[in-house]
């Protein structure tokens, strides 16, 4: 995943900074909710104690969760999935000194397939489902875009074979195909102890699940929803679009 924090920080910025502004916090006062937050060096604590073995990074683009999460989890097995030939060999350049670690350059769904997969001029927000009007009206600069063919397989399939070690983190980032990719994976997120999914709560991909329809698609699968790393907020009306959802096996 793209972190939605750190899209979020691209997308507001981007066409501000070419106007020559920028963006600055504002402390009203010594009550700042800043300071309830913990320091950079606690805040991923909670991941290490879960004693994560494997992590799964679905819509890996250029490697920014897996680089991130390495970090934190230096001795994981790291299997990034990406299907945008570009990001694809980014994603391997920039993981390239990292041992335990494997990429597939796939997109992953229901059944196994050949699509056209919608290439965003901005790439992180390239998806297989068409981009809806409320997408290009928040964030005007990702309304071009291009096709490439790409190769959709089943999650489950892929791993079919393959050594995961238990203590399982999936992450899930694919512009609203969150539900076909878990309903591919069934078997591996029956092992999986941590999700972190990035859910929308209103529409920006056509056909794409909202929130709601993933938290209760998660619960009968014995997950349960643990709030959100990051979210990502308009920058038109300030409503919150999207978060990276946790969600942690019971």
């Amino acid at each position: 995943m793209v972190s939605v924090r750190n899209i979020a920080k691209m997308l507001v910025k981007r066409p501000l900074n070419a106007l020559g502004l920028d963006i600055v916090r504002l402390s009203v006062n010594s009550t700042d909710t800043k300071q309830f937050e913990p320091s950079e060096a606690n805040k991923f604590i909670w991941l290490s104690r879960l004693n994560i073995n494997t992590i799964v990074d679905i819509g890996a683009h250029i490697g920014e969760f897996a680089m991130m999460v390495y970090q934190i989890l230096p001795k994981a097995s790291i299997i990034s999935f990406e299907p945008l030939e570009e990001a694809f060999r980014q994603l391997n350049f920039n993981m390239r000194t990292v041992p335990n670690f494997k990429a597939f350059n796939v997109a992953l769904g229901d059944q196994d397939s050949e699509t056209d997969m919608h290439r965003n001029e901005f790439s992180p927000s390239s998806s297989l489902l068409p981009m809806a009007n409320l997408h290009k009206e928040a964030f005007p600069f990702t309304s071009r875009e291009g096709l490439e063919k790409v190769r959709i397989r089943r999650l489950d399939d892929v791993l079919k074979g393959q050594y995961l070690e238990d203590n399982i983190l999936v992450k899930i980032d694919v512009q609203g195909y969150e539900d076909r990719v878990i309903v591919g994976g069934e078997n591996l997120l029956s092992r999986a102890k941590l999700l972190i999914v990035e859910t929308s709560f209103q529409t920006l991909y056509e056909r794409q699940p909202l929130f709601d329809e993933i938290y209760h698609l998660l619960r009968r699968k014995g997950f349960k929803y643990m709030g959100n790393l990051h979210q990502l907020r308009s920058p038109v009306d300030g409503c919150v679009l999207q978060a990276d959802a946790i969600f942690i096996k019971h």
